[in-house]
Formats: C-alpha cells, structure tokens, sequence
C-alpha cells in the first residue's frame, strides 16, 4: 500500500465519511474552503489507480467507494511512522508525546486502563 499525498488523504478521508457517492457528494463531505471540483475529480482518478477507491458507472457517472478501509490504512501508516520515527516503539511515542506535554497524566492513566482491560 502506497503513501497517499496530503491532498489524496483529504479526498479520501472525504470519500470515508460519505461511504459512497460521486465527485459531488465528495466535495460536499470536504471542509470549507472546498477544492475545485475537477481537482477533486482527478485525485479521486489517482486514489482509484492506486487501489484506494473503487467505481461503478451509473449512466454517464461514476460512483466511487473505498476499497481500503480508514482502520486499515491509519493502522498501517501509523506502524510506518512509528517504525521511522521512533525506533519501532510506541513508548518513545508516548514518551514524546508526554515530555512534550501534548498527552497528560490522565490521559495516560486512561490509556493504561485500556491496555489493561484488552487484556483481560
């Protein structure tokens, strides 16, 4: 699975939200101020040869839906950053993110309960 671009992220997270819908229905999930329509339209051409989307023709359009699931490529991507920036290990993460005071004490104690409770 290949990397998506920034703008590639923001159309599919568009195209996650809408479930399925055509290049309108796209552009109406994505925030103000929303990207040309044609932009649009030719990421979505991108993201369905890259295997990110799939399309069926309804007339003289195309309806579009993912065929990669949003858990599945944040998974993947994030194990990547994880791998890359981190040294595969999700405490310097955390650790990280806690000297640097983006995650507090009880969030972390939150985290710990959830670590506990799958474990269970």
């Amino acid at each position: 699975m290949k990397k998506l671009t920034l703008q590639e992220e923001e159309v599919m997270l568009a195209i996650w939200q809408a479930g399925k819908g055509f290049i309108k229905d796209i552009v109406d999930q994505m925030p103000d101020p929303k990207p040309p329509y044609t932009t649009v339209a030719s990421t979505v051409r991108k993201l369905e040869q890259k295997g990110f989307v799939v399309s069926e023709k309804f007339a003289n359009a195309l309806r579009y839906s993912p065929k990669v699931k949003e858990a599945e490529y944040k998974k993947r991507f994030l194990n990547g950053f994880v791998d890359d920036y981190f040294k595969s290990s999700y405490k310097e993460l955390v650790t990280f993110f806690a000297r640097d005071k983006k995650i507090s004490p009880e969030e972390l104690k939150e985290i710990i309960n959830l670590i506990e409770e799958s474990e269970k």
